[in-house]
């Protein structure tokens, strides 16, 4: 396996930026009932340099990072935003169209439309350009995606299906699916996923695994 060395955290930037992103790597697996050895053999990376990341010792480069969400089921964007406090008794929240976390989501541009860290569900809106497919994502949550224009290729179980302006598809949790653009005017698409939580059933970290 080819892996990376560790990159130091920037030393000017906070450390506590590389341990909050280290910390949302560390949940994101342990809603996955994930081991480390297992989150490295999915991303490709080595057990090492995982370790150091989780504990704010390392910053995965943009590809990296990209590994790493790809093998939780999860996005940049996801990993990358932090999740507010919950606040108690406050039972809506708007969002102003200049405001949102922006990132990638796969080949995508991505905004983050609801960060409320109680929220039931996560709506993500991304346009892309990108006309080629990438890997399969699988992950724990439901998630529905609506053409806002422009026309997507969906690929779900294998099974490829062509969605333009107005259509929607909704699939289940672990299904494997992709997409890309059909053409050069891309896509703008919502997609509406659980905010990602932890399952019962779900094996819990051995302390070793934890580090």
């Amino acid at each position: 396996m080819n892996n990376p060395e560790p990159v130091p955290a920037n030393p000017e930037a906070p450390a506590a930026q590389g341990d909050a992103l280290g910390g949302r790597i560390r949940a994101f697996r342990a809603m996955r009932g994930m081991t480390l050895v297992r989150l490295a053999g999915l991303s490709a990376l080595s057990h090492s340099f995982l370790s150091q990341v989780e504990r704010g010792q390392a910053t995965p480069s943009i590809n990296s990072l990209g590994r790493i969400a790809h093998a939780l089921g999860t996005s940049q964007i996801e990993l990358l935003t932090d999740s507010p406090s919950p606040d108690a008794g406050i039972r809506s929240r708007v969002t102003p169209a200049a405001d949102g976390p922006r990132g990638t989501y796969g080949e995508g541009e991505a905004r983050l439309l609801v960060t409320h860290a109680d929220a039931h569900f996560r709506p993500i809106s991304i346009t892309s350009y990108h006309c080629e497919f990438g890997e399969p994502y699988a992950h724990a949550e439901h998630e529905f995606v609506y053409i806002v224009s422009g026309t997507m290729e969906v690929e779900l179980d294998g099974e490829r299906q062509i969605l333009g302006t107005g259509d929607s598809v909704y699939y289940e949790a672990e299904v494997p699916h992709r997409w890309r653009a059909v053409d050069a005017g891309g896509f703008h698409a919502l997609v509406v996923k659980e905010q990602p939580r932890a399952r019962s059933g779900q094996t819990k970290l051995a302390p070793m695994e934890q580090s």
